[in-house]
């Protein structure tokens, strides 16, 4: 795994990223309970290098939280198949994603749902992601750039929502958990640092919801939310 030049002096990426996508799913992502075998499928073939800028594609595959700018990361590859893994998308399904970042999810999620609708508040976040689905051909998505702090969709409900910012309390849930169809799926991860549960979500009723505590993990918070301060005289 080394980068050569060329005759002009351009470089030559030699990498085995076919390799690495093994060792990922292999070293990081089996070990961490992920069986589903369409979720395994997916990330053994997407092309995570592309996701990332080039200082970086050595990382791509590591476990770890790759940088993005606007001091943001892209998710280490373990969570991101917990995610999948837990919403389980199907193919007639409509996924909304709150925080389009690399692209990534995105294109696991376009993979496996019928449709996936998606935002960030960075611009050429959204510009550069939609040129990565271009590439793999993934022509289900819609992304656009918005502030989805406080909800957000093109339509009115959803069959899984994956946000992938914190929520730094509960009630930070609410406008996700309104967008959700009967039956539907919403993946977040909820807390301040040092602790935050991944939950899922799932809509029962109109009026109610199940809740299931996956694990525990800590990532940055959403963009636009804070943790309620209470002052103590």
């Amino acid at each position: 795994m080394t980068t050569l030049l060329s005759d002009t002096g351009a470089k030559i990426d030699t990498m085995d990223y076919v390799q690495l996508r093994f060792n990922m799913v292999e070293q990081h992502i089996r070990p961490w309970d992920v069986l589903d075998q369409r979720v395994l499928e997916v990330v053994s073939r997407l092309p995570r290098e592309i996701f990332v800028d080039e200082a970086y594609k050595s990382l791509a595959y590591g476990d770890l939280e790759v940088p993005l700018g606007h001091g943001e990361f892209m998710l280490a590859p373990k969570l991101v198949a917990r995610l999948l893994q837990a919403l389980a998308p199907q193919s007639s399904d409509s996924a909304l994603e709150i925080g389009t970042g690399s692209g990534y999810l995105t294109a696991c999620m376009a993979n496996l749902a019928a449709q996936v609708d998606s935002v960030d508040i960075e611009a050429d976040f959204i510009h550069a992601a939609k040129e990565r689905l271009k590439t793999l051909s993934l022509t289900n998505t819609t992304l656009r750039v918005d502030d989805a702090a406080h909800g957000w969709g093109l339509l009115d409900q959803y069959d899984v929502i994956a946000v992938t910012g914190s929520l730094p309390e509960p009630k930070h849930l609410s406008p996700f958990k309104e967008k959700l169809k009967i039956g539907g799926r919403l993946f977040a991860i909820v807390g301040v640092e040092p602790v935050m549960h991944a939950m899922l979500i799932t809509r029962v009723d109109e009026n109610s919801y199940a809740k299931n505590s996956l694990f525990e993990t800590c990532i940055k918070p959403l963009r636009g939310l804070h943790k309620t301060e209470v002052f103590k005289l």
